[in-house]
């Protein structure tokens, strides 16, 4: 066993924290054993009613259901207290009904007979259609979407976190953001399926409510003639009202409650509450309010029908379609004269005037530009410096800040991604919509404006923001208009990443090797190699998709030999090595058995006669190129890295042949590979040796 928990030792507030459930459990079965005097009662009922309105009002005034994340077990202990309150008023009735109706308390009393004017037939009624509306219509609707909520809810959890893991994968969230989003997503999936069970509870509560009805009124009249010897009509008269009092105190805050679980269940999630849902979607269109008021006015017209109710309805109707449509147009505006300023003297020349060229570039369409404007809430920009950290997190650099602009002669809908201000990707995006990405497991189709994803390529639909569950359960990933554009700019950075490292960036990241670094930056690059130099050697490492992040494994690496007479495919080579198990990882990661494609022994034959000759016949390489692409074809099909192992002599040239040619695929030597990891050739390049 643990250590005893030190009540005094805990601060007064996590005291009631701690003990408000089991003290609930304890009050709600004292009330089922224990006889409770009438003034406890009416406590306990006016409680119970001012429960049931401060449930109805949060339900109202939240704005997405998981802000009210306990009203599940609200709603049972809610539930709990109403049949406990019933089984105690039940013997208080039963007990001392024959003195009078306010033997049970004033609350049942004021209820049988201020609400319903002390005639038992009249309540009867009225509790018979307060339980068919809270029975048949509230709690048998809250049910069914209750129902359906949770199983839409369980199908959309594997697309919701295949979109979690696509923007974490993309660098657009971090991984406190993707693990919140994942919470999320599981705490709604919780709250729905909670909901489809508590609606039963009050569905049986209004069943309990009219079985215990009848078992009072039946109860009342043979203990009223037999135990305390009243005529039948006397007995049931006053248990009868009694019982009413006691059904209506109950039922009340159950429809009420019944309400709220209706109103948590129904609500579409925005960022609005109900009332402002209601108000602002209801009472906002001036053509339909004065269409109303004409049709109520008709009404109003006909003989015999109450005139004055309808043309007062019809006048508050015309009334506000006037006012909104008055507020909504624009007061008229006197025109401005302006005073014409004289036109300014050509200046000379200057530097002043000299444009440098952007190093990246991101250009909108007019459309499109709320997605970059922060004061309109535009999500891209935040996208993009989430891409831009990624980046410096994975590649091994901070990447130049990308310069946004818009461009009327592109599309309302393009945009453009520019290096060096050349053109180097672009596509058409939808802001109103969202993109849903087929990533070849789908199970339905959808309506839209078919696409095509501009990062990857795979087939994709523009749908409407109300398919997007419909879209996830599916199978699609889904993503909004700024995460596709995001998107397609980190993949072309990595694609382009040599070009983005310039001579600048290079002596940040010596500096960033601070005092330890020193001596081995002052050995490598100021004794072997000039900066230049060391510049290529990792713009070819960026070129063949190698991170520079261990830029000390890549100084330690130039260290050893004399690079400085030594050509950069060598000197590359060897770095290349020495980075050997970054690369594999890169790849493989964790593997053990690294499954690659080999090369054909004629094949490599004829490479080395190539390489010893230092010309590469062009028809064998066009002959290499359509054997790598089914080569690489036939490797993703079986779930192996796209990865090409040759010898380290060879790996330069088809490395050079294969890069622009077949995106994707890479080239290692047997070098490069860890001694401790096993190859296994799954498939063969030109053949099978």
């Amino acid at each position: 066993m643990g250590p005893a928990l030190n009540w005094a030792r805990l601060p007064e507030g996590i005291r009631l924290h701690v003990m408000a459930g089991p003290m609930l459990v304890i009050i709600v079965l004292a009330m089922m054993i224990l006889p409770l005097p009438p003034v406890i009662l009416d406590l306990f009922f006016t409680f119970n009613i001012s429960l049931a309105i401060m449930v109805l009002l949060v339900s109202m005034f939240t704005n997405k259901p998981l802000e009210f994340a306990a009203f599940p077990a609200v709603l049972l202990f809610s539930t709990l207290l109403r049949l406990a309150l019933n089984v105690a008023s039940t013997r208080v009735v039963l007990m001392e009904g024959h003195q009078g109706g306010d033997a049970a308390g004033k609350v049942i009393e004021a209820f049988g007979a201020f609400l319903i004017g002390g005639n038992f037939a009249v309540g009867l009624v009225v509790f018979a259609i307060l339980v068919i509306i809270n029975f048949m219509v509230i709690t048998k609707g809250a049910g069914r979407i209750a129902e359906v909520g949770a199983r839409f809810m369980l199908d959309a959890m594997p697309g919701k976190q295949m979109a979690i893991d696509a923007d974490l994968n993309a660098g657009l969230i971090g991984e406190a953001e993707a693990k919140e989003r994942r919470l999320q997503v599981s705490q709604e999936a919780d709250f729905y399926g909670s909901m489809d069970g508590a609606s039963k509870f009050v569905r049986g509560d209004a069943v309990a409510g009219l079985i215990i009805m009848l078992v009072n009124i039946i109860g009342g009249l043979l203990i009223g003639v037999v135990q305390h010897g009243m005529d039948a009509g006397t007995a049931a008269e006053t248990y009868t009202l009694l019982t009413i009092g006691d059904g209506l105190v109950a039922q009340i805050p159950a429809l009420v409650i019944s309400t709220a679980a209706g109103v948590m269940v129904s609500r579409v999630d925005t960022d609005e509450d109900v009332g402002q849902q209601v108000i602002g979607q209801l009472f906002v269109n001036p053509r339909v309010l004065a269409l109303t008021a004409v049709v109520m006015g008709l009404l109003g017209l006909v003989p015999g029908m109450p005139n004055f109710m309808f043309l007062l309805i019809t006048a508050c109707l015309g009334g506000l379609a006037w006012y909104i449509d008055t507020r909504d147009d624009p007061a008229p505006t006197e025109p401005i004269q302006e005073e014409l300023s004289p036109v300014p003297e050509s200046l000379e020349a200057s530097w002043e005037d000299v444009q440098f060229v952007d190093a990246l570039g991101l250009e909108v369409g007019h459309r499109l530009i709320p997605m970059v404007d922060q004061e309109q809430d535009g999500k891209l920009l935040s996208r993009i410096k989430s891409v831009r950290k990624k980046f410096a997190q994975s590649i091994g650099f901070l990447p130049p800040v990308v310069h946004i602009k818009d461009n009327l002669e592109l599309g309302a809908n393009q945009y453009t991604i520019l290096l060096k201000e050349a053109v180097i990707g672009g596509g058409e995006v939808y802001p109103e919509r969202y993109m849903a990405i087929d990533p070849g497991n789908t199970t339905g189709r959808l309506q839209g404006i078919d696409a095509q994803d501009p990062a990857f390529g795979l087939p994709a639909v523009w749908i409407e923001s109300d398919n997007r569950d419909r879209a996830q359960i599916y199978g699609y990933t889904v993503v909004d208009a700024s995460t596709v554009v995001a998107t397609h700019l980190n993949h072309l950075m990595q694609m382009h990443a040599s070009e983005l490292l310039s001579r600048s960036e290079v002596k940040q990241l010596l500096d960033r090797l601070g005092e330890d670094g020193q001596e081995l930056v002052s050995d490598v690059v100021d004794k072997r190699l000039s900066v230049a130099h060391f510049q290529r050697v990792l713009q070819e490492l960026l070129r063949d998709q190698v991170p520079i992040r261990d830029i000390r494994g890549i100084l330690e690496a130039l260290a050893d030999g004399d690079v400085a007479n030594e050509d950069l495919v060598t000197v590359l080579e060897k770095v290349r090595v020495a980075l050997g198990r970054t690369i594999t990882q890169r790849w493989f990661g964790a593997q053990t058995e690294l499954q690659v494609i080999g090369l054909d022994q004629q094949l490599e034959d004829l490479l080395m006669q190539a390489t010893e000759s230092g010309a590469l016949d062009p028809g064998l390489g066009e002959t290499i190129i359509t054997l790598a692409g089914q080569a690489l074809h036939a490797q993703e099909e079986q779930g192996g890295a796209p990865v090409v192992v040759v010898r380290q002599v060879l790996r330069r040239m088809l490395n050079s042949l294969l890069q622009n040619r077949i995106p994707g695929i890479a080239v290692m030597s047997d070098t490069e590979i860890p001694i401790d990891k096993t190859i296994r050739i799954t498939n063969w390049l030109g053949g099978n040796s």
